[in-house]
């Protein structure tokens, strides 16, 4: 389903504690289909309880770049998501930026958390 070039990252962050991301899962998590040469979000899933929140999530990602566009996804959540989720959302995104840089550079990534 997915070309060689593509890998999978999961960025994690903790939600209010009367989410119900929280309450069903602990935390939000986003799993993210990246390009390891390029950065660019293929695809994602979350973690969320409701089909269309994960679709609407994920339709501000696809196609950006998970080095570069930071402030992009940032106002673009401010602007179109109104969820208790947002910050959370952004707390994921830059986790998962995280391990991303850390595979670019050769570094290994903690995948306890």
């Amino acid at each position: 389903m997915f070309v060689e070039s593509t890998i999978y990252i999961v960025g994690n962050a903790k939600s209010q504690q009367n989410n119900p991301i929280t309450v069903q899962y602990g935390q939000l998590f986003i799993g993210f289909v990246v390009d390891r040469e390029t950065g660019k979000i293929v695809t994602c899933g979350t973690s969320s309880t409701i089909h269309i929140t994960n679709d609407f999530i994920c339709s501000m990602f696809t196609g950006k770049s998970l080095q570069d566009d930071v402030q992009v996804i940032k106002q673009e959540l401010e602007r179109r998501y109104f969820g208790s989720s947002q910050k959370a959302i952004l707390v994921a995104y830059k986790d998962a930026q995280k391990k991303f840089s850390r595979i670019q550079s050769g570094l290994p990534v903690d995948l306890s958390d």
